[in-house]
Formats: C-alpha cells, structure tokens, sequence
C-alpha cells in the first residue's frame, strides 16, 4: 500500500493558494474548449479571491489575481484574459539598484541637515535675520552635539564648527554670542527622557488596593 505523501508530490508554485487550487488549474489546462476553459479560469478566480480576502485591500486586486492564475499555471495559459497576459519577464525582473547616497558628512553628530542649513546661512546677507537664524543654529548644533557626547561643549567649539562648515564665510567671536547653558540643555533633555517603568511599583500599588 502506497502513501500519497506530500514529500511525493511537485512543489506549489504559489503555496497561499493550496494544493486544491493547483488541482483545479491543471485541469483546466487539460481542457480543450476554449470556451470551457474560460469558463473554468473564471470559477477558480473566484475560488482564489475566497481563499485569500486581504487582496481585496490591494488595488485592482482581480489583476492581482490573474496574474497569479498565470503563474500557477506555470504561464500556459490559453484563455481570454480580462489583462495583458503577464511573462517572467514581466514579473520576476528584479527592480532597478537604487544608487546610495555616498555624500561626505564633516560632523556626523550634525548630520546633513545641519550642513545644508549652515550653507543656506551662509548665503543671506548681513542683518538681523541671518544673525537670528545663525543664534537658532548654534544652539540647535549645540544640543545635538550633548546628545550624543555628555560631556560640556564651548561656545567656542560649535562656532568653530559653524566657521567650517561655512568654509569661513560664517565667522564669529564667541564674546559676542552667548549660547545656551550646557546644564540648561542636559536638564530640558532628561526631562523629555521617557521614564522608565518599574514593575515593582505597580505591583506595590495593586497590593494596596486589594487592602482598600
């Protein structure tokens, strides 16, 4: 006595759809009337958008659907189709590499950002505008640079760093300009901080309302 195990039988090509989907397509490429078979490629549409709602999220799901039916039916099908009858080609071409940006960042604890915005104030003219833009800069620089290194930064250091990024364009004494407190920015970045949740506090407080 033999065993129809399924070890012994072919591969699914899609396996979503079951071995009772793949049956029902084999047979109809075992039907010679076209009409039959158009017939019998529309029932077992409808078979597979019962077996699988969620691609009814998708758009132009029914297309989806065809084009799975191709790929059952290892893309032998003779039929009407209601879409342009996909190839491999067509559905297996691999999508277009993505070239990764390799731009050099001088202060990676900045990022790009900050560097573009050094450059755009570097390019406006002399005034109060460009001086209030240039304040919000270094003090937002200021604080991305505690983010990531704790330890206290000069005044000194960030418009250094705002002098490089400029390419020297943007330069000025730091007896001029005054920054924010280092411990000002360290206390508003513990304070944002989520607080940690402690288990034993909250088992501590359901003990003390059972005792209620």
């Amino acid at each position: 006595m033999s065993f129809d195990y399924n070890t012994s039988r072919k591969n699914l090509v899609l396996p979503e759809y079951g071995r009772n989907v793949q049956k029902m397509v084999d047979h109809m490429l075992a039907i010679e009337d076209r009409d039959e078979r158009n017939r019998c490629a529309r029932s077992i549409i409808g078979v597979m958008g019962n077996l699988n709602p969620h691609l009814r999220d998708i758009a132009d799901f029914k297309h989806k659907l065809w084009d799975h039916l191709t790929v059952i039916s290892d893309f032998k099908l003779d039929i009407d189709m209601p879409y342009p009858t996909p190839t491999p080609e067509t559905l297996f071409t691999k999508p277009r590499k993505v070239d990764y940006p390799f731009n050099r960042i001088r202060f990676k604890h900045y990022g790009k950002t900050v560097e573009s915005m050094v450059k755009k104030a570097a390019d406006m003219e002399d005034g109060p505008e460009r001086n209030a833009f240039v304040v919000v800069l270094a003090n937002l620089m200021k604080k991305m640079y505690l983010t990531w290194n704790r330890e206290a930064v000069s005044d000194e250091v960030i418009l250094g760093d705002i002098k490089v990024l400029s390419q020297g364009r943007i330069e000025i004494e730091p007896s001029k300009l005054r920054l924010s407190e280092t411990r000002d920015i360290l206390q508003q970045q513990q304070q944002r901080a989520p607080r940690p949740y402690h288990h034993n506090n909250q088992r501590n407080n359901n003990y003390k309302n059972r005792k209620k």
